[in-house]
């Protein structure tokens, strides 16, 4: 049965994590499996992944789930699949990544990935299609992220909570994607408020302070799935180069093309990496 509007995670006093078991108890008794191994987040570009990593099992529409609700995007989903891969694992596709620019709050933005690590998952994968600051990568390069930084000014942990992010992207998790596919490149991310691009001078500070891949998303999930004790691989997709390094102006058609284009590509690319883990 479709949720309402109100969603639990706005309450005052809610506990985010209780709101994430719920979901996850909703999610095992919709498909009939009691854990998942691994979760994938699919962003721009990386949806056909879905459909080559195993048997999908079960779809449910997201919004059908305790504090989930539509995406706002397009070239999102809107479901969570339950997915059987040959090694006899489980993994839990989510397409319905709620957006830090959307104005839901940072509970929503980090729902899904507590409730994937209440559902078991030991491995969080991220991807997202992004700006690329090096003038290297070409639109429809996939690029492992190694770091982040976080520029919206606000955190999924609340309260006095001290969590480390050193080696936050996993290293390991880096040399086995870099095992099944020796070329790739990686770099710093830089998550912006969004939903404007940037600006030139934004993305030369970015350049300034380390980063080489400018976006909207990933890098607040990364922390609360940091917390939540997983283990995280995360991968862009280079949609084009950012402000003020392409020359042209930008567009989310632009984003869009460029994901369609690369998408059997890459998609092909992260199912290898996940029969690997």
């Amino acid at each position: 049965m479709q949720k309402t509007d109100t969603n639990p995670l706005d309450a005052v006093g809610t506990d985010p994590f209780e709101v994430a078991a719920v979901a996850a108890q909703e999610i095992a008794a919709a498909t009939g499996v009691s854990a998942h191994d691994i979760a994938l987040t699919l962003g721009s570009g990386w949806a056909k992944a879905a459909d080559l990593i195993g048997e999908t099992t079960h779809t449910i529409p997201a919004q059908e789930i305790t504090g989930f609700s539509a995406p706002a995007l397009a070239g999102h989903a809107g479901t969570l699949r339950s997915v059987l891969l040959p090694s006899g694992k489980r993994a839990l596709v989510i397409g319905a990544r709620t957006h830090y620019y959307e104005g839901h709050g940072v509970r929503r933005v980090v729902h899904s990935v507590r409730t994937a690590a209440a559902t078991g998952v030991k491995t969080m994968i991220l991807t997202n299609g992004a700006g690329g600051i090096k003038e290297s990568w070409t639109p429809g390069t996939p690029v492992l992220i190694s770091d982040h930084i976080n520029l919206t000014a606000d955190s999924p942990l609340e309260g006095a909570t001290f969590v480390d992010l050193t080696d936050l992207y996993s290293a390991r998790l880096r040399e086995l994607a870099r095992g099944i596919e020796p070329t790739l490149d990686e770099g710093v991310y830089c998550q912006f408020r969004g939903p404007h691009y940037e600006t030139p001078a934004e993305v030369q500070m970015a350049k300034t302070i380390g980063g080489h891949i400018v976006g909207m998303s990933t890098a607040l999930e990364a922390i609360a799935a940091r917390q939540a004790g997983m283990e995280i691989l995360g991968m862009s997709l280079i949609t084009n180069l950012a402000a003020g390094i392409q020359k042209t102006p930008l567009s989310h058609g632009e984003v869009i093309e460029a994901g369609q284009l690369a998408e059997p590509v890459i998609s092909a690319l992260l199912a290898r990496i996940v029969a690997a883990l």
